[in-house]
């Protein structure tokens, strides 16, 4: 039906469908469709990184030159032997010892009297001084800070050795450092080999510029002083 002298949309579009249609027909395409995809169903395309073709490196032995006046000589054979360096376990000793780290404050305020009383009976003539022993001066690095006035005053100005007598009169000589104002090496030897624990009070006595006499107010001396 024609409405107002114009054919309906539809009779439009059918007629259009048909003409495309004839078209394809007449171009063969639909037979060509349909083989395109019988053959894709059945052998699938691989892909192209499937058939990416490999690089192969060929290995050659290349042989080395040598001198015309060892080309026939045989080359020689090397037989070295290493032998395996093995390093030594370090072993480290018990640091501190139960008596080190413990000491009552009544009975270090005990060895600092009892080394005043004894540093007033020494005199002016020579300088003394009164040291009341911590952990880090008998265990550990061992290093005896001293004051800094009293080096000044009374020590060398410079690095070098000091004799400490003891009251037997065995000397240990020690390394005195000047800008540090305290003995290093020596004084190890010195407190482990009078056995000096935590809360012991030495008097040193300057007798010469570089000899000191050392007397020891041992903190065990308190707790026998209060069985007697």
């Amino acid at each position: 039906m024609v409405v107002g002298g114009k054919v309906p949309y539809e009779e439009c579009r059918r007629k259009r469908l048909e003409e495309n249609q004839k078209r394809m027909e007449a171009l063969n395409l639909p037979l060509l469709a349909q083989s395109l995809r019988r053959s894709s169903s059945l052998s699938p395309s691989p892909s192209p990184m499937k058939h990416a073709k490999r690089r192969t490196v060929e290995k050659q032995v290349v042989v080395v030159r040598r001198s015309e006046r060892v080309a026939n000589i045989p080359a020689p054979a090397y037989n070295v032997v290493v032998d395996r360096i093995s390093t030594p376990r370090r072993i480290y000793k018990q640091r501190d010892p139960p008596s080190i780290m413990y000491a009552s404050e009544e009975a270090r305020e005990y060895t600092i009297e009892k080394a005043e009383e004894l540093q007033s009976t020494l005199g002016p003539q020579c300088p003394t001084l009164v040291r009341t022993m911590l952990p880090s001066h008998v265990s550990g690095g061992f290093w005896l800070g001293l004051p800094s006035h009293f080096c000044k005053t009374s020590l060398p100005h410079r690095d070098g050795m000091i004799t400490l007598v003891d009251e037997e009169g065995e000397e240990f000589p020690t390394v005195y450092l000047a800008r540090k104002s305290g003995l290093s090496g020596g004084w190890k030897g010195f407190s482990v080999a009078h056995n000096l624990t935590y809360g012991d009070t030495l008097v040193f006595q300057l007798t010469q510029s570089t000899v000191m006499k050392v007397y020891i107010i041992r903190v065990s001396s308190y707790e026998e002083g209060k069985k007697l």
